[in-house]
């Protein structure tokens, strides 16, 4: 654990040298205290991080310890600092790591900030609007106030994962992949990413249930949180999307939409808010949850979640749409 403390607030020393005072912390919360997990085995973190999350930390007037995640430690250090009660934690982690703090914190526990420090980075893009964790770490201590975030969860009898952004089921939760090449220019990439989704396009598709309605047909599914929902104004439930496309031109239409633009324009896509969806499925469902790749069984289940957890984020967050 490291611990750094704020610089003197004086202006000169005794010969006379300028010091810089401290950076302003947001006057919407108090941030007195606050811890920082950091996983430097993490692909967007670097071996590096925690010493330049020190220094950063040390331009702000606040008392803070940073904590390098172990496995074999994980557990007990994500639960010794929830019980340290910060007035922020902070987490510089990949995607499922940062989902399962901000799940274990829960709307009673200390605030939370995951910041990008993964491969899809889908949720600190909707808070923060960036996938640089520097530049986010910033935004969370000079603009942060407290965030109810709403989510969902997944389930499928053994499995269970949050998610505060978006769950994709089905085959086509295979270009989530390709769209991520694409926003970092590895063009090459995203058409390998697109021919292996489009290969899987037709290999089976989902029956599910829209809270208790009869059974529907699909492609996929994908169920939004209401930060990054277009449809939605307020926290009323889960943007469900149900992706249809009837023959193989579709699916390149829906394919293209999907990695370039707004998929919900395209025809082959309807949406409505939903609390529940059952989804079924003659083989394994492949399902993108948050940016993490799983692959749940036969069934599933899906509930929204009100308040999964407070975040420290800019009012409104950036709500930036990574889906």
């Amino acid at each position: 654990m490291t611990d750094t403390a704020a610089p003197a607030s004086d202006l000169t020393t005794p010969a006379g040298t300028l010091i810089a005072e401290p950076h302003v912390l947001t006057p919407h919360v108090a941030l007195g205290r606050v811890i920082m997990l950091v996983n430097p085995l993490s692909g967007g973190v670097g071996p590096n991080a925690a010493e330049e999350a020190a220094a950063i930390l040390g331009e702000y007037p606040c008392e803070a310890s940073i904590v390098a995640l172990e496995g074999g430690q994980f557990d007990a250090q994500v639960q010794d600092a929830l019980d340290a009660r910060p007035d922020v934690l902070f987490v510089l982690a990949g995607d499922g790591t940062a989902g399962t703090i901000a799940s274990r914190a829960g709307p009673e526990g200390p605030l939370v900030a995951p910041l990008p420090g993964g491969t899809m980075n889908m949720l600190p893009r909707a808070l923060y609007g960036t996938a640089d964790w520097k530049v986010a770490l910033r935004r969370a201590l000079e603009e942060g106030a407290p965030q109810q975030v709403a989510g969902g969860e997944v389930t499928d009898g053994r499995f269970k994962q949050a998610f505060y952004c978006a769950a994709i089921l089905g085959a086509p939760a295979l270009w989530a992949p390709a769209r991520e090449a694409v926003r970092e220019g590895k063009f090459g990439l995203a058409w390998a990413y697109g021919r292996r989704a489009l290969k899987r396009a037709f290999s089976g598709r989902l029956r599910f249930s829209l809270d208790g309605r009869a059974d529907r047909r699909a492609e996929a599914l994908v169920l939004i949180s209401p930060m990054i929902s277009k449809a939605m104004d307020e926290h009323t439930g889960l943007e469900a999307a149900a992706m249809n496309p009837s023959d193989a031109l579709q699916a390149f239409r829906l394919a293209a939409h999907a990695v370039f633009d707004d998929w919900r324009q395209d025809p082959a896509v309807t949406t409505k808010a939903i609390q529940q969806a059952t989804i079924r499925a003659r083989s394994r469902i492949p399902a993108v949850i948050d940016g993490e790749p799983a692959l749940l069984r036969h069934e599933a289940k899906v509930r929204f979640i009100r308040t999964a957890f407070r975040a420290l984020a800019p009012n409104p967050p950036a709500a930036e749409d990574a889906v």
